[in-house]
């Protein structure tokens, strides 16, 4: 075969090859309101490796076909509109927010960016109109089920705490001057034959702000405490748990997380199953769904956890009964 005969038939075969369009590589925003973004990793946290894990499943893989850009506000809340405009402004195809409080400050900061977000209550803080129909740029799931959870907080103090008759309730004020939060822990606490006694941060979460709120709790005596359940609370956990043993009272946590690091007990969602759903609407979204197309998605799957080691250690008594409807009781 002559040479120039060769080259045309490789010209030929080149021409008549498919031209395949190289994929778009999709950009989301992933902000959070306390882990640092170091650990914002499959490898360094559970619930982020569940994300991950079934955003491949759904077809998007991070180096591949997926940036991810990470941010996070490092349990300071007054940093949240700041960070809220500087993710708007890079122009993500997605944005992913954790934290309740978080995802108001980007609610008000874009329309049109359409947002994936974890957060507690969203219809009770305004940040969606309703679960079936979210409307607006916003969809994601729920971390709760909503006022009833807290009234079972207080039920299970009360099971835990036979003669409860007043609770310490630690919050920040923003978040104990919702209508809905604190009028559904006073719903609970009555039926339970209680008072609420507010611990309150101020709007700002710190070390100093805790220690202060503990020292408050010297004008006042109270059978348990429940801590609310702001994100923000998890960058200073260790010290919280600390504060809460000095103490020695009877306590309700947030997370089950607490009780991984010496609270007594809790009754929550399961985190990584959560983050396991958030992923199916932000990949949804990025194959071309419109959020308020898109249900928010409700916690179903609830955890009661007790850490009887905890229980010994500060000399309180765990009823037999509550010991055995726990799904996990830590030794």
């Amino acid at each position: 075969m002559k040479r120039r005969d060769f080259v045309a038939g490789l010209m030929m075969a080149s021409a008549m090859r498919p031209v395949v369009a190289q994929e778009k590589m999709k950009r989301i925003a992933m902000v959070v309101s306390v882990t640092k973004v170091s650990d914002m990793r499959a490898d360094k946290i559970s619930f982020y490796r569940a994300f991950f894990e079934e955003l491949k499943r759904l077809g998007f893989i991070e180096g591949q076909n997926l940036v991810v850009e990470r941010y996070s506000a490092e349990g300071r809340r007054e940093r949240n509109v700041e960070l809220a405009r500087e993710v708007v402004g890079t122009h993500p195809d997605v944005i992913f927010v954790s934290g309740g409080a978080l995802a108001l400050a980007f609610k008000a900061a874009t329309t049109e960016i359409p947002i994936v977000t974890a957060a507690a209550d969203p219809v009770a803080i305004g940040l969606i109109q309703s679960l079936a129909h979210p409307g607006g740029n916003i969809t994601g799931a729920s971390s709760e089920a909503g006022s009833e959870l807290y009234q079972k907080w207080v039920e299970l103090l009360k099971e835990l705490v036979p003669k409860l008759s007043s609770i310490f309730l630690l919050a920040s004020q923003p978040n104990w001057e919702s209508f809905e939060f604190s009028e559904a822990v006073r719903a609970g606490a009555k039926r339970a034959g209680a008072s609420v006694i507010p611990i309150l941060l101020g709007s700002t979460f710190s070390e100093a702000a805790y220690e202060s709120a503990f020292k408050s709790m010297e004008q006042d005596r109270a059978d348990a405490l429940l801590v609310s359940n702001e994100s923000e609370h998890f960058a200073y956990q260790l010290g919280l748990v600390r504060l809460v043993a000095e103490q020695r009272l009877p306590a309700m946590y947030p997370s089950r997380a607490f009780v991984e690091s010496g609270g007594l007990m809790t009754y929550s969602n399961d985190v990584a199953d959560q983050w396991r759903r958030l992923a199916v609407p932000l990949a949804g979204i990025l194959k071309g769904k419109k959020p308020q197309d898109i249900p928010f998605n409700q916690a179903t799957k609830f955890e009661l956890v007790i850490n009887l080691k905890t229980a010994k250690s500060q000399g309180i008594d765990v009823p037999h009964l509550l010991l055995a409807r726990a799904d996990e009781v830590i030794e």
